[in-house]
């Protein structure tokens, strides 16, 4: 009987050992989740910043190309201001939302976030043989956090350009007021994307510009469309694709309708 008891004790200091390890293990690992977090983040920062620096030095170089046009480089400098201010907005939003802090959510008018988009990109569309056809209700409103929603559309626009370097085609953004929701669709006539890359392409770090050859500034770090989907995704909404090799790809968000729409 005391044999007994002392492997029953025995057996029991043993569980309590490895229950103790598993909980230091388990503090190590909530540890590197928040480094990794962090480097998540940064990364995630980096990616942004880089699709907004390119307007930002053209803006500059506009200014810079005919310094005795005071009119043009005071026109161009505003448009860096506003940029910058602009920028500044987007990280602390971005930072904000990985913290999960709460979000400030307006009422927004969705043409004027399009338009600001394609204002902020600066490029001219049709210098690559691009066509942009935007089919928004001018007094059709959306509820979100502004700059947020602009992050995700600008993702959007330059992947769908990127897909059609360089041989050009349409850029189709398209809005449709639903019963309880507001659909928002951007669409290209490039490429289109492999059957077995959809099931990832919402993934973190999951990219298929760096598998090819493209003319695009930036092969692509994986995190546009991923840091979409946690957009998307805190204001309650959806996104999804549809795509087919040849035939140009549709990405297609759902968002919930404001309040007073619903009254």
């Amino acid at each position: 009987m005391a044999s007994i008891t002392q492997k029953r004790f025995s057996l029991h200091r043993r569980v309590e050992q490895q229950d103790h390890r598993n909980q230091a293990l388990k503090s190590q690992l909530l540890g590197l989740q928040s480094l990794a977090s962090m480097g998540t983040v940064s990364y995630m920062i980096a990616h942004e910043i880089n699709n907004l620096l390119t307007p930002l030095k053209s803006y500059a170089s506009f200014a810079l190309s005919d310094l005795d046009d005071r009119t043009l480089s005071e026109k161009a400098l505003q448009k860096v201001v506003k940029n910058c201010d602009r920028t500044s907005k987007i990280m602390e939003s971005m930072l904000a939302l990985a913290n999960g802090q709460t979000r400030q959510e307006n009422d927004v008018r969705l043409l004027g976030l399009i338009e600001e988009v394609f204002t902020c990109l600066c490029r001219d569309f049709a210098k690559d043989g691009i066509t942009v056809d935007v089919r928004v209700a001018d007094d059709l409103t959306i509820r979100g956090v502004p700059v947020q929603i602009q992050q995700v559309l600008m993702n959007l626009i330059l992947n769908a350009r990127d897909a059609m370097l360089p041989g050009g085609g349409v850029l189709i953004v398209e809005a449709a007021d639903k019963a309880d929701s507001v659909e928002i669709t951007v669409a290209d006539t490039g490429g289109g994307i492999e059957p077995g890359n959809l099931e990832n392409i919402f993934d973190m770090f999951f990219t298929t510009k760096a598998n090819k050859r493209s003319t695009a500034e930036n092969p692509g770090a994986g995190l546009g469309l991923a840091f979409c989907k946690m957009i998307i995704d805190n204001h309650e909404g959806s996104i999804s694709v549809e795509s087919e090799p040849g035939n140009g790809s549709k990405f297609r968000i759902v968002l919930p309708k404001p309040q007073s729409d619903n009254n």
